[in-house]
């Protein structure tokens, strides 16, 4: 076959389910609103199940579920029907995704859910469909062809159902006001842990922390900045309010006949840059970057100035992704 009619077929592909997935937006009703409302009030977890390639659908919205502040589990319909019925309580909800709404090996899924009361969410492009009927909260899905060169294969159909699985789970996120805090602890590993690494994770603390008074004689300042090994020091004012920085480039300059009688706030450097406790470790990297400097204070906010901690920038590049 030729290349150009595969990377035609490629595009054919791409171009029906985004067709498919433009019509989505229909989904977005009442119902919708209805059933993240619902799950929000859930006080157990969301099962969220499918035959064959919906099962696989299904996981990844429970994964993507879980890892956003709502728990939840995948459970396949079989094993459900062969003892692992169990598995869910009345304190659940069901998300069962089908898109012709009536695979045999839902039924008793469906039964046990109406039996105890369990909420059902029925996700299919059927709306006569045996799930249908039988849901709590239906979410149909508009009938689009699917991209398989036969119509056969679910390609468009699971696009689909992955697409609204997203929806209801960051619509969920927000109902919840799942915080940025919230995901990390979700998150300590991998790669968006460190993402999501926030100044206070890793900033030096108390008496590690390089300050000086700002009257203090430029001995002082020396020991301070060899003792704490920065390259600066912080200036804090009597009211312990950091009001300038002295570098090791700002002694140098400064040295003449004089120097050790000079006060830290006769060569202190105004307006040092600050950053807060609970910003990204990246974007403090990003701040030292742009202003080309190698050191920031950390304060809790930045009116009331008082440092609680400060991060170097060979702090920032050990932990940065």
């Amino acid at each position: 076959m030729k290349s150009s009619i595969i990377i035609n077929d490629g595009k054919e592909v791409i171009n029906t389910e985004l067709k498919g997935i433009k019509m989505l937006n229909k989904i977005i009703d009442k119902n919708f609103d209805r059933a993240v409302k619902a799950l929000a009030k859930i006080k157990g977890r969301v099962i969220v199940t499918g035959v064959g390639k919906s099962g696989h659908i299904a996981s990844k919205i429970s994964s993507t579920m879980s890892s956003t502040g709502t728990p939840s589990q995948y459970c396949s319909p079989t094993d459900m029907s062969h003892g692992d019925m169990g598995v869910i309580s009345k304190k659940d909800a069901l998300i069962v995704i089908s898109n012709s709404g009536n695979s045999n090996e839902l039924r008793n899924l469906i039964n046990y859910a109406k039996k105890y009361s369990i909420l059902i969410i029925g996700i299919s492009s059927n709306s006569d469909s045996e799930l249908i009927k039988a849901s709590n909260i239906s979410l149909i899905m508009p009938n689009a062809p699917e991209a398989c060169s036969i119509g056969l294969a679910p390609t468009t159909s699971t696009t689909m159902a992955l697409i609204i699985g997203d929806a209801i789970c960051v619509s969920l996120m927000k109902v919840k006001k799942f915080k940025m805090s919230d995901y990390k602890k979700l998150h300590p590993g991998g790669s968006l842990g460190m993402q999501m690494l926030q100044v206070q994770d890793i900033m030096h603390l108390k008496d590690k922390i390089p300050l000086v008074a700002d009257n203090a004689k430029m001995k002082s300042v020396i020991i301070e900045m060899t003792k704490k090994s920065f390259g600066h020091v912080g200036v804090k004012n009597r009211y312990n309010k950091l009001v300038g920085i002295i570098t090791d480039g700002d002694l140098r300059r400064n040295i003449k006949s004089d120097f050790l009688s000079l006060e830290a706030r006769e060569i202190m450097s105004l307006r040092p840059k600050l950053i807060l406790k609970d910003e990204l470790v990246v974007n403090a990297l990003n701040l030292m970057n742009i202003n080309k400097i190698t050191c920031l204070f950390i304060v809790n906010n930045k009116r009331d100035k008082k440092p609680t901690g400060v991060i170097h920038i060979h702090d920032c590049i050990r932990y940065a992704p």
